[in-house]
């Protein structure tokens, strides 16, 4: 991390301070325990006297826009010396740079200055056309043609090419003008509208993106699940995007082209250089700046609808992590299949495993009576109370031999349950698994997750990894990064608002405990099973 001047650090509590409505000397308590390593549930438990009592939401939006104002600081800082270093930074620039609130704002204020390949507007200056440019832009009772004829040299074959090289410094200087691009940026946010077409021949291939094979919207209303699904049928080639703005328009000029004319005060009804002028404001459009906008649109899109879905991401996990436990009672859990059997495990009320079996009561043995005998024999032999079924395929046929058992049997009898075994099979394959079973099949390990599950889905849903739960329809389309980072939060912060059992919790529950970590954990665990409970 850079280091920031004191009047630069000011600025960036002051303005973390005012997202999160809270006070500056609050933000500094904070920003100092995170850079000690403190995790968010750390400080919102056990520091909040240090912090004057920010809770985990306040301190997770601070952890969050500290990242990006240190990013837009060290940003800045480059820009101004990369400008300074051509000798171009004048103390205007210099404030329009600190002023700047966003990275958008920063780079729109150094495209002037950025190097860059030798364009078509640089070879026209090099040609000496760069003084025409300014006199027509400068004089407007200037005719364009007979000014140009004067620059007609053994570089510039022609009238027309000279007005060509004219245009093209014209435009890059125009494409160029920060406050035209940010009045350009917010229009479209408003006015353009994402319209997505089918590749001809891809109708059939791309069936399940219909509803999207002829589509339009206001691109400020695109919902996170559409645009995702859209984004993901270009990726597969199915679909074409494109940003429209204007397009109902039937004026002579677009609305978005006269706004380029009106940053250089071009008006065509004043004669013969104001009309090549506002040409020039149409090829800049056209040419330059809707393709890099509709760029930056695209990418803003993408970021915003990716921010919600994984708001939403993370709704669907903490709810997961937090149903309520069925609690210490002995479990029966039933992995459904078909051809392969359903899967059978059945743990005591620690989650201790006891038994396990597998059952064959669909095709192609069809054994229902030997299934149903299996599990009745298990009920009884291990006093379940709890029967925990898996969601997945035959869940529904499974749940009904469960039914037909239950009906047979004497009060009391064990409750079932229909528990999610999302992420259950990557859990039977993991390392953490294979530790805890090291003799046991795969297939069976996800019936022991499916128990458990039930008994306290937080204990056991923190031993596989978030995104392999399975939060959500598009949580493949979003940055994986930043979902890791989201749901982990998620996980971290439900641990520590719940708490665990020290003489029950896996190392994997104890890992997840602010100020714990995985080498405490795992010393504790060793501890308890060799020592016994701790008092």
């Amino acid at each position: 991390m850079a280091a920031f001047s004191d009047s630069v650090v000011r600025r960036i509590y002051q303005t973390i301070a005012s997202d999160i409505a809270a006070q500056t000397r609050q933000v500094e308590a904070a920003v100092a325990l995170l850079d000690e390593g403190a995790t968010v549930p750390f400080i919102a438990r056990y520091r909040k006297e240090v912090t004057g009592g920010l809770d985990d939401t306040q301190l997770r939006n601070l952890e969050e826009r500290l990242g990006y104002l240190r990013e837009l600081e060290e940003r800045r800082a480059a820009v101004i010396e990369s400008i300074g270093g051509q000798g171009k930074l004048t103390d205007d620039l210099e404030a329009k740079l600190q002023a700047a609130t966003t990275k958008a704002e920063v780079e729109d204020l150094y495209l002037p200055y950025k190097p860059k390949r030798r364009t078509r507007a640089e070879i026209a200056r090099e040609n000496g056309l760069g003084p025409l440019a300014e006199q027509l832009l400068e004089d407007r009772s200037l005719v364009p043609q007979t000014v140009a004829a004067n620059f007609v040299n053994d570089k510039v074959a022609d009238v027309k090419a000279a007005l060509d090289g004219a245009r093209d410094i014209l435009m890059e200087r125009f494409a160029e003008n920060a406050e035209l691009l940010g009045r350009l940026r917010q229009y479209l946010r408003t006015q353009a509208v994402l319209r997505s077409r089918v590749i001809d021949g891809k109708q059939e291939a791309g069936a399940k993106f219909s509803d999207y094979f002829d589509h339009a919207e206001a691109w400020s209303k695109v919902v996170s699940h559409r645009a995702l699904a859209m984004m993901r049928g270009r990726n597969e080639d199915i679909l074409m995007l494109e940003i429209e703005v204007d397009a109902d328009s039937t004026a002579a000029i677009k609305p978005i082209e006269q706004m380029i004319a009106d940053a250089e005060n071009v008006k065509p009804a004043r004669g013969a250089c104001d009309a090549w002028l506002m040409e020039v404001a149409r090829w800049t459009w056209r040419v330059k700046l809707s393709v890099s906008l509709s760029v930056d649109l695209m990418i803003e899109l993408r970021t915003r609808s990716e921010e919600e879905a994984i708001e939403v991401f993370a709704r669907n996990l903490k709810d997961l992590l937090l149903a309520a436990p069925a609690g210490s009672r002995a479990t029966i859990g039933l992995d459904p299949g078909i051809r392969t059997g359903v899967k059978v495990a059945v743990v005591d009320g620690t989650g201790k495993l006891l038994e396990t079996a597998t059952v064959y009561p669909f095709q192609p043995r069809n054994d229902v009576r030997g299934a149903q005998a299996e599990i009745a024999r298990l009920i009884k032999q291990h006093d379940a109370q709890l029967i925990a079924i898996g969601n997945g395929t035959a869940s529904r046929e499974t749940e009904k031999l469960v039914t037909d058992l239950l009906a047979l049997l004497p009060e009391p009898r064990p409750r079932k349950v229909i528990v999610s075994e999302a992420g259950a099979s990557v859990y039977s394959a993991s390392a953490a698994a294979a530790a805890e079973f090291p003799n046991l099949d795969v297939s069976l390990r996800g019936a022991v997750s499916i128990a458990r599950r039930l008994q306290d889905p937080l204990a056991e849903l923190v031993k596989i990894e978030p995104k392999s739960i399975g939060v959500g329809q598009y949580q493949h389309d979003v940055d994986q990064y930043r979902l890791s980072k989201a749901l982990d939060a998620v996980v971290e912060d439900a641990v520590n608002a719940v708490g665990v059992d020290l003489n029950t919790a896996s190392a994997s529950l104890l890992a997840r405990v602010s100020g714990v970590g995985t080498s405490l954990a795992d010393a504790i665990v060793f501890h308890r099973d060799r020592q016994g409970a701790f008092r």
